[in-house]
């Protein structure tokens, strides 16, 4: 049985302008702009949260105004929003748009489609956040770049696995204590274009990583930015050579196969030799 996710990129290859481009630029712009709301009257918020009873009753806005939803309260939103488009514009680079919209809006669908069948068969209600769409891009961030660091309260370097787990921790805690049964799987099931992205890869313990370890990682940055800023490019084809200078049209992405950190155009993407070492 092939692996989901060839289907997956299959898809992409066919279908290289599918997708909103830089699509983290407009969710975070809406998070602002909804975080603004909130401040000049919190009430107006309320109307925004995914509520599958007041979906079901004439507020068909809810299905797509959650997503933009700020991740957190106060000005620490904005540290928040920002780091969670830091990590989906990378994802994007590192999948390309395709992958990527692919990867945010399954999440938004099933958790949509998952809550609307709960409230109408078991008559619970409970209202929804994007909270779980920016958590599942953040372990999938973390299970491509488990080793990158990032400075925990500004002060403390941790690696991004470790965060992951802890986030995992208490995802795990937070199915056990909410709603009755088979609400409480609506978490898992929102989390799902997580496992249907790195499942595979997991149950052969063999992640999907962007590199080997954090060192490697960082020096291939350093020598692609080195050589970018010689050659006045930012993405050049491992196979082929081809640059965005050269070729400003062509779409280039990077292989979440190889070892190291390495670029294709959407013709080798998905018709190259997977670098090892």
């Amino acid at each position: 049985m092939k692996d989901p996710m060839s289907y997956i990129e299959r898809f992409c290859y066919k279908h290289p302008y599918f997708g909103v481009k830089n699509l983290m630029k407009y969710v975070a712009a809406a998070n602002v702009a909804f975080w603004l709301l909130g401040a000049i009257n919190p009430v107006l918020l309320s109307y925004l949260a995914f509520d599958p009873y007041l979906v079901l009753h004439g507020q068909v806005w809810r299905v797509i105004s959650f997503m933009f939803y700020p991740p957190s309260t106060g000005l620490l939103a904005f540290v928040v929003i920002y780091f969670y488009y830091w990590i989906g514009n990378t994802l994007e680079q590192y999948w390309g748009t395709p992958q990527f919209n692919i990867y945010f809006f399954s999440g938004v669908i099933l958790t949509v489609v998952y809550g609307l069948l709960m409230n109408l068969i078991t008559g619970v209600r409970f209202v929804l956040d994007a909270q779980y769409i920016y958590l599942s891009m953040f372990f999938s961030y973390a299970a491509l770049f488990p080793n990158m660091e990032v400075l925990l309260f500004f002060l403390l370097p941790i690696k991004i696995k470790w965060l992951a787990a802890i986030d995992a921790v208490y995802f795990v805690l937070g199915v056990l204590t909410a709603h009755p049964f088979p609400v409480k799987l609506l978490p898992i099931v929102a989390v799902g274009n997580f496992l249907l992205f790195f499942g595979g890869d997991l149950l052969r313990r063999r992640p999907r990583r962007a590199s080997v370890n954090t060192v490697n990682f960082r020096k291939e940055s350093r020598r692609l930015r080195k050589e970018q800023r010689d050659k006045l490019y930012n993405h050049k084809c491992a196979v082929c050579g081809k640059t965005d200078t050269d070729y400003p049209g062509l779409e280039f992405r990077y292989c979440s196969r190889c070892a190291g950190y390495h670029c294709f155009c959407q013709e080798h993407i998905n018709n190259h030799i997977h670098f090892t070492e």
